[in-house]
Parts: structure tokens; sequence; C-alpha cells
């Protein structure tokens, strides 16, 4: 049975920036629960980081950047936060390794696990396509990454790997 990374606050514990955690509402996402495909993983948590705490967001370049030392992750107040970004992003792939997950479904808008959108830097509230620094070092070891609102297309892949038999996307299985 294939396992799916998901961030800890998708119908988990309010683990957000805010104390929050974000609601999923699937047949999908019930069936994997109770199948045990989940995997919770908070990467923020993970490297210390406090519930509540600071907005951050990527300034001055992409995730991409931020892994090769480019741009900064920094919170509202101005704090530098990139080397625990970078961390958190590894630990999230070791994480998925040791799992043997076959793709991640990760909360979208976060700094580290958004897949389509991300905030721009600004701290205005304005949204720019983006991925978070965890869900592109992700991809980059090719781990398939989809957000809360794409589950039947992760629903889909996962049938397609399963029937196909295909190697496991992480384990080489």
């Amino acid at each position: 049975m294939r396992k799916v990374l998901v961030s800890g606050c998708l119908q988990g514990q309010a683990l957000r920036y805010n104390a929050t955690h974000v609601p999923v509402n699937s047949l999908i996402w019930d069936r994997w629960s109770a199948e045990g495909r989940l995997v919770r993983f908070c990467p923020e948590i993970a490297v210390g980081f406090p519930v509540p705490r600071p907005p951050a967001e990527i300034v001055g370049g992409t995730a991409g950047d931020v892994l090769a030392g480019l741009a900064r992750v920094e919170e509202d107040t101005g704090t530098d936060v990139t080397s625990l970004f970078r961390l958190a992003a590894r630990r999230a792939l070791d994480r998925a390794v040791e799992a043997g997950v076959a793709l991640a479904v990760l909360v979208d808008g976060s700094p580290t696990c958004g897949s389509s959108v991300i905030y721009d830097g600004s701290f205005t509230g304005r949204t720019v396509p983006g991925r978070g620094v965890a869900a592109e070092e992700l991809l980059r070891h090719g781990i398939p990454v989809f957000h809360e609102g794409q589950l039947q297309q992760a629903a889909a892949m996962l049938v397609d790997l399963e029937q196909s038999g295909s190697a496991d996307a992480v384990s080489g299985r």
C-alpha cells in the first residue's frame, strides 16, 4: 500500500503559524485515513518553531533560490529564518524517504508546503504562483506534490502507481 505524506495541519492539529488547522472534507481523505496511508508531518514544528509563531514569507526569489542560498525566508518581524526553513525541507524529505511515500499532499500558500501559490514576500496578503521550500525539495527528489484542493488528481496518481506496479517514487520499490 502506497503512503502519502501530508502536512500536519491538514485535518489535524492546530500547527499553523496562527494556531489553526486546515479542514479537509473529502471522501478520498477519509478513505486514505481509514486505510492508514497518511503520514502526517509538519516541517516547521520538526525544526522547533513554536505555535503560534510569526508569519514567514519567501523574500527575494523562489523556493529553489532559498535552497540555493540566493533568497531568504523572513518572519514579518524581519528575522531571517532561512536556515531553519532549509532544515525543515530536509526533514520533510527525510520523513518521506523513511516512510516510503509515493506522493505528498501539502497545505497550499505556506512558505514551507505551498505547491501552487505562496505569499509574495511583502506581508500584504498577496499571493503569487510558486512553491514552498519543502515542496520544492520533495519535487527535486522525485516526489509528486499536490495541495489539498487536488485530492482527485493525487488519488488518480496513486491508483495509477498501484495498478502499474511502477517503482515507488521515493524508496525505489
